[in-house]
């Protein structure tokens, strides 16, 4: 379903597949290519979702983000996924930047004000305690999350790969 929520409505790309089960809510901007799956829920209801191009939110992932106050927008935290990001299965993210090129674990939680820097990989079921900053090319584990190596040029390339797949992929329900 798609909500508008106190006069602001979601801005969707054309291209975008949008499951039937999934919920996209108030202020949230998806770019084209993206895709938002079965189950997904994205409530930018007391601020602001961006989701870049190329992008997936898999099965039953939620992107929320943490309440503002005041009216310039500029405390609180949206939640900001860059272009060519994977977001695996019942992934949590809550007012995280999510930069360019990333693979989000499934099952992992991230949390306010984390950064998961460019080309990144956060490994299947860790957590990103609020306010983390990652550097690029890291690949993130654990609960709490570290840096426990930084990735390889092949690993870099799969994530464009796994992102590309999942563009080719959303066609097959368009």
């Amino acid at each position: 379903m798609i909500l508008p929520f106190q006069g602001m409505a979601p801005r969707i790309a054309e291209d975008v597949f949008v499951a039937h089960s999934a919920d996209i809510i108030g202020e949230v901007s998806i770019g084209e290519g993206s895709s938002i799956w079965f189950g997904a829920v994205i409530r930018g209801d007391v601020h602001f979702i961006t989701i870049g191009k190329n992008t997936s939110i898999q099965d039953l992932s939620m992107v929320h983000v943490t309440h503002f106050t005041r009216d310039d927008k500029s405390d609180g935290y949206p939640t900001i996924i860059g272009d060519n990001v994977t977001v695996g299965h019942c992934v949590t993210l809550h007012g995280c930047t999510i930069e360019d090129a990333c693979l989000i674990g499934m099952s992992s939680t991230i949390l306010d004000g984390v950064i998961i820097g460019k080309e990144s990989i956060v490994a299947a079921g860790s957590l990103v305690t609020k306010n983390k900053v990652f550097p690029p090319r890291s690949m993130i584990m654990g609960n709490p999350a570290k840096v426990v190596r930084e990735l390889s040029t092949e690993e870099v390339a799969s994530l464009y790969k796994s992102a590309d797949n999942y563009v080719r992929f959303k066609k097959m329900y368009q």
